[in-house]
């Protein structure tokens, strides 16, 4: 088994903590030389590093760069920018943490994430995803009162992987 260690990470690449930067400090190819940014963007937003033939995203090469060790659960990007590899804006996550800290679907209506409109009892609904279960928070005449309510209880279950929007 070929394991990638953070002392090869450390040896083909410098990462900068306060920008989330990788410079390759070898020529990878005749196109690639040492003192090239690393990496390009995904369609998801990540940026994805080809280290040794295979696809490694940078947040998580950032993580073993800093700490020896690639880590073993999700690691969550604090502010939502995928593309910020900043030391600081990282965190290791359970998969369930992580999609916590999700961004607003692009699919809603209502301008609150958790927040939709109820056709059928003419109200607004809250409810929010919570260990694996939708958690109704209840029904609101307005809109004001439901986005309260669904960012308390948020906030109360999801605590430090709470999104708002």
């Amino acid at each position: 088994m070929n394991t990638l260690t953070a002392d090869d990470i450390r040896a083909a690449l410098s990462y900068t903590p306060g920008t989330g930067i990788f410079v390759w400090k070898v020529n990878i190819t005749k196109r690639i030389k040492a003192g090239t940014i690393a990496g390009t963007t995904n369609r998801f937003g990540y940026i994805q590093i080809v280290f040794r033939n295979k696809i490694y995203k940078a947040h998580r090469l950032a993580w073993a760069y800093v700490y020896g060790h690639l880590p073993d659960g999700d690691i969550d990007h604090i502010n939502g920018n995928t593309s910020d590899n900043r030391i600081v804006n990282l965190r290791v996550a359970t998969h369930a943490e992580n999609m916590r800290n999700r961004k607003m679907p692009k699919t809603n209506t209502s301008g609150v994430k958790g927040v939709y409109w109820d056709r059928e009892k003419r109200k607004w609904r809250a409810a929010l995803m919570f260990d694996g279960k939708k958690k109704s928070v209840g029904y609101f005449s307005e809109l004001s009162v439901a986005t309260k309510a669904i960012c308390k209880a948020r906030e109360e279950l999801h605590k430090s992987f709470a999104r708002h929007n």
